[in-house]
């Protein structure tokens, strides 16, 4: 992977996706009786407390999939109203909804340093753990990097 590239090879790139990172490679065992347990409960936590601090990540975590909460973003698998216990989702829902809430931020100077080219060769899952936006951005005809605008200008089209 490349960290950063120069603008003026942007013009002859060609953005691409890049595969998901493996980061837990693990040998292949006899299945358990059950899945998740222990292991998956403990990074679960982790996951929510890294991202959003133990309090919020706690607060989080009980609202997910349950009545006056919020659906999991990773599957929304609805359930029965009366069918719901306290700890309703899996590893990998949690995962995502930690992402999603995390208290990192990414802010314009972020986009004028990293430029379209560059962000396409970084994998899903290292945009992810940037952090989530502060300001809207837009992307110009032409530009390499993405630039900050105003709501009104976002939200109404104007000067695009």
């Amino acid at each position: 992977m490349i960290d950063k590239m120069p603008d003026h090879e942007f013009k002859t790139a060609r953005p691409r996706a890049q595969p998901p990172e493996e980061t837990d490679l693990v040998q292949i065992k006899p299945v358990s009786k059950s899945a998740g347990g222990v292991p998956a409960i403990v990074s679960a936590v982790k996951s929510a407390w890294n991202e959003m601090g133990p309090v919020r990540g706690l607060r989080t975590l009980l609202k997910l999939n349950q009545q006056g909460g919020f659906d999991c973003p990773g599957c929304a698998w609805p359930e029965p109203d009366e069918a719901r216990s306290h700890a309703e989702f899996c590893e990998n829902g949690a995962k995502h909804v930690a992402e999603e809430a995390t208290t990192k931020r990414v802010s314009p100077e972020f986009f004028s340093h990293w430029s379209l080219a560059d962000l396409s060769y970084k994998s899903d899952y290292w945009l992810g753990k940037q952090g989530r936006i502060t300001n809207p951005m837009v992307l110009r005809r032409g530009a390499t990097h993405y630039e900050p605008i105003t709501w009104d200008k976002a939200l109404l089209g104007r000067e695009l």
